[in-house]
């Protein structure tokens, strides 16, 4: 992606919506590369937060099969920050896109998982997380892109 950051004052409001999600993961010990090509719907839950699920096609080695995952961004301490769980309500990382720009750190055992976000424009944003641990050595750079509201249907 080119261009400059674009701040975003808050974050849950700006990921509310649909998005196109396109993921390239590069298993670097291995020297293998897989795609996702999918969704990733942020839809707002009682209480607050948005519920993000991502569903699509994972193809690796040559084998495509569906994939999805679900997670909960929740209001952060900070206004316009959010907090992303966990579907069991466990913390993975904070969100702060105020400077358009942020970077998480999410240690799992013996790894750690270091996420970059970075927002182009009001329907573009981008995360690349690098893994690394005693087995995995991973990048996984995901570009999203803003799909239009759907059509009202006529009645």
């Amino acid at each position: 992606m080119t261009g400059g950051l674009w701040p975003v004052s808050d974050a849950l409001a700006f990921l509310t919506g649909s998005w196109r999600a396109q993921r390239t993961v590069r298993d670097l010990a291995e020297d293998a590369t897989g795609t996702f090509t999918g969704t990733t719907a942020f839809t707002a839950e009682d209480g607050g937060g948005l519920l993000h699920f991502e569903s699509g096609a994972f193809e690796w080695r040559g084998v495509t099969r569906p994939a999805e995952r679900t997670l909960r961004y929740l209001p952060g301490e900070t206004p316009g920050t959010a907090a992303v769980h966990f579907p069991d309500g466990r913390f993975f990382h904070g969100l702060d896109l105020r400077s358009g720009r942020h970077i998480a750190d999410h240690p799992c055992s013996a790894d750690l998982y270091r996420g970059e976000f970075e927002v182009y424009g009001a329907d573009s944003w981008r995360t690349v997380w690098r893994v690394r641990g005693p087995a995995k050595d991973l990048v996984l750079s995901t570009d999203y892109r803003r799909l239009p509201p759907a059509a009202a249907r006529p009645r």
